[in-house]
């Protein structure tokens, strides 16, 4: 029992849980930024920034709004980091399966995932700001957009599986590559869709500055405001994970250390897609991008799992 409970906290806590997802994050928040500033040709920031901002806005007071719901304000930062690091454990780091495996946790992956941008939501309203109020409501709408072409970009893979494990898919890919070529036009829609989910340009619009400020996060400071941010930075890297396995077949089945830099790299490979779509476009209105999702990327999505569909009868 004893052994359980410290696999358990070790997993929770330490790997794949908050420590190293925080410490990756960062990491990853900093290639991205250093990426992003190379392709404007600047110089960008020196690595150990993310790590600098941290420990900044944690030193910094934590100012709540008399307006504000004081004990929501107070927790849903502590929920958005939680829910993130959860997510991690179903994913595949170090072998074939993450350290929760189990048929259908591809849904619950998904699911927790969903959690930080509710905690988003209610951050900004329960803030009491117009700002932020605007922001929040911004956040939502862009939740409804998004999601449905991420979920029906993973249907595909899934039905090819035949199977909801995240570590069936990821062992089914490897197996067949040509499962991954078949299915690149949903990777596309799922890097898009992730996109939105990161609340990054194109879709960085509940956090404009030159309209909302700051969005959701306006009212929030301190020690708050970087756990807010923190969980971004670790969703970042536990949606790249998640791509990775279902669409690139996870760390190759590789034993040990060998996986976990095969994962390494895949996650970043996918980190500079992200930053590469960022330097590239320009923040659209939140019409379009509802348009772009409901009138582009669903039905391509939609097509997509019609091949898979055809590809499993014929194989």
């Amino acid at each position: 029992m004893d052994c359980t409970v410290f696999s358990s906290a070790f997993s929770l806590l330490v790997f794949p849980g908050l420590l190293f997802l925080g410490a990756y994050g960062t990491f990853a928040e900093w290639v991205d930024r250093i990426l992003y500033a190379r392709m404007q040709n600047r110089v960008g920031p020196p690595i150990y920034q993310p790590v600098a901002d941290f420990i900044k806005l944690m030193a910094k007071e934590v100012i709540i709004p008399e307006a504000a719901d004081k004990g929501l304000f107070r927790v849903l930062p502590v929920v958005a980091v939680a829910s993130v690091c959860t997510a991690m454990l179903m994913v595949p780091a170090w072998g074939p399966a993450g350290v929760v495996s189990f048929q259908g946790d591809l849904v619950a992956v998904l699911y927790l995932l969903t959690i930080p941008t509710a905690t988003f939501f209610l951050a900004g309203w329960c803030s009491s700001s117009p700002y932020a109020t605007v922001g929040s409501v911004r956040a939502l709408t862009q939740l409804f957009a998004y999601e449905v072409p991420l979920f029906l970009s993973v249907v595909g893979p899934a039905i090819l599986a035949g199977s909801l494990s995240v570590a069936d898919i990821a062992a089914a890919f490897t197996a067949n590559p040509l499962f991954i070529a078949v299915n690149l036009p949903g990777l596309a829609i799922a890097l898009l869709a992730l996109q939105g989910k990161l609340e990054r340009v194109p879709f960085d619009i509940p956090h404009a500055e030159t309209e909302v400020v700051g969005g959701p996060f306006t009212e929030y400071s301190g020690g708050l405001l970087a756990l807010f941010l923190l969980a971004t930075d670790m969703e970042m890297v536990v949606g790249a994970a998640l791509l990775s396995a279902v669409f690139l077949g996870g760390s190759l089945a590789l034993p040990g250390a060998l996986g976990f830099v095969a994962f390494l790299a895949k996650t970043l490979g996918i980190v500079f897609v992200l930053s590469l779509t960022r330097a590239l476009m320009a923040r659209i209105r939140i019409e379009q991008m509802i348009g772009l999702c409901w009138k582009i990327l669903a039905p391509v999505a939609l097509l997509q799992i019609i091949a898979d569909i055809l590809i499993k009868k014929v194989i």
